[in-house]
């Protein structure tokens, strides 16, 4: 692959997560709508079909964010740390309008932007299927679901907005290059799992714990929450 890119050069894995979760979280924000309107409308609707079946349809467009968004995350947190909030990001938020402004609120926007996802899928997890079929409107996860879309609309919008206004139009488009350098090879990645995997052990995990950060407390609330909402799942398939 060529050495040098005229937009700014996003690992390969990024890019296939970044798709993927933006694919599915868009597709559900879609279908999550279109449910509403069925089923609800109290707050304004537009003549959408009524399609009954769409409440299943946003049901697998979640599972299959909740399915990427553990792969995503864990990468943001790590290999992509630095596109999300800094120990002195709120201290560089005081120079308003110079660009370290600008790139420490992108950074503020994408995290703030897996924590809606993170709220979207908990709070889905936590409704009954069966509660919108039966006109029951008033459940406290419901309206939390509810809300929890909006926020999700207005992260994403902001996020699209933040770096447009950082990196400019070659930014999104190098989200959509499909070309790589070799260190990103695909077939790299088994082997760099497997020697992670090697090295993984309890002592790391707690040198890892030892130093504490705003981030890493961030980190261990989604990572929580998408557990709960995988153990969630299980308990309503069991039951």
């Amino acid at each position: 692959m060529p050495a040098k890119f005229s937009q700014p050069y996003q690992p390969l894995l990024l890019r296939i997560l970044h798709g993927l979760i933006g694919l599915f979280t868009i597709a559900a924000i879609i279908t999550a709508y279109w449910t509403y309107d069925v089923y609800d409308g109290r707050w304004g609707s537009i003549p959408l079909p009524k399609f009954m079946e769409i409440e299943g349809i946003h049901g697998t467009f979640g599972l299959w964010t909740l399915l990427i968004f553990p792969l995503f995350a864990i990468y943001a947190f790590h290999r992509g740390q630095g596109r999300l909030i800094q120990t002195d990001s709120f201290k560089k938020l005081a120079n308003f309008g110079k660009p370290i402004w600008w790139y420490n609120l992108h950074r503020l926007i994408n995290t703030l932007s897996i924590l809606a996802v993170t709220f979207a899928v908990f709070s889905g997890k936590m409704m009954n299927e069966k509660w919108l079929p039966q006109g029951e409107l008033n459940h406290s996860w419901y309206y939390a679901h509810l809300i929890s879309w909006l926020v999700l609309v207005i992260c994403i919008a902001f996020h699209v907005l933040m770096s447009i206004k950082v990196g400019g139009i070659p930014l999104i488009l190098s989200m959509l290059n499909l070309r790589f350098r070799s260190k990103d090879n695909p077939s790299l990645w088994r082997n760099n799992f497997d020697v992670w995997r090697d090295n993984f052990d309890m002592v790391m995990v707690k040198q890892w714990l030892s130093s504490l950060d705003f981030l890493k407390i961030i980190e261990i609330f989604v990572l929580i929450n998408i557990l709960l909402s995988w153990i969630i799942s299980l308990v309503k398939e069991i039951g």
